[in-house]
């Protein structure tokens, strides 16, 4: 059994595939102590749909070869039941989409990809194997590590009170979360990118922060001063 398992939304994929860095994750497989794996639900966020729309389909191709190389797997290699992930996807996404709440109308907070992810962490994590779940959305995060921000975000967002079930909240802690900027940064730590020039951390980050790493430029600055 692999030591740790890299869990990813389709959000850093997509991310990689545009910034032009699969090639640099490919890398990091190779010195990563364990396995990526995505779900099909995640799948289908990345290649099945996008495969048929000319604007997304070269990204869609070289990401189904990190599928055909076993770059990234699927949860029955870590003899996970998909089924059994897609069944539980769709009651944790009734939870997630009925935590807040906006003049007793429940907020859409998060789709079937991310929430596959979320529930296929806690399965292996159940099983005692170590994971790590590698998602950009803010939302996302927010709800799993800063809930109270969260509704602070919405009802700022919404120009209305929002209110809270608690209660529910309790499904979402305990994940822990890295994002396609602290990926990339591991990837430079360790010497995997293709670009050797003293700015290609700077350019990289604020790469994948463009296309759709919740991240800041505060943050930023705080993985270059760690390099």
């Amino acid at each position: 059994m692999s030591n740790k398992v890299l869990i990813f939304d389709a959000g850093p994929l997509i991310s990689f595939a545009m910034n032009g860095l699969l090639p640099e994750l490919r890398e990091l497989k190779k010195v990563f102590p364990g396995k990526f794996i995505i779900t099909k639900e995640v799948k289908h966020e990345i290649i099945d749909r996008p495969i048929n729309i000319k604007r997304f389909e070269l990204e869609a191709l070289k990401l189904q070869e990190l599928i055909n190389d076993d770059v990234l797997e699927f949860p029955s290699v870590l003899d996970i039941n998909e089924d059994k992930i897609t069944t539980k996807t769709q009651d944790l996404l009734n939870i997630a989409n009925g935590a807040f709440t906006e003049r007793g109308k429940p907020i859409h907070l998060i789709d079937l990809g991310e929430t596959s992810a979320l529930v296929l962490s806690r399965m292996l994590t159940e099983k005692g194997i170590d994971n790590l779940l590698a998602v950009d959305e803010r939302t996302t995060r927010m709800l799993c590590e800063k809930p109270d921000n969260l509704k602070k975000l919405l009802q700022k967002k919404l120009h209305t009170r929002v209110d809270v079930k608690k209660s529910l909240l309790e499904h979402f802690r305990g994940f822990k979360i890295i994002r396609s900027c602290e990926l990339g940064f591991m990837i430079y730590k360790k010497g995997l990118t293709r670009i050797k020039h003293k700015k290609v951390l700077d350019a990289m980050l604020y790469a994948l922060k463009f296309k759709g790493c919740s991240i800041s430029g505060d943050e930023i600055n705080r993985l270059k001063k760690m390099a």
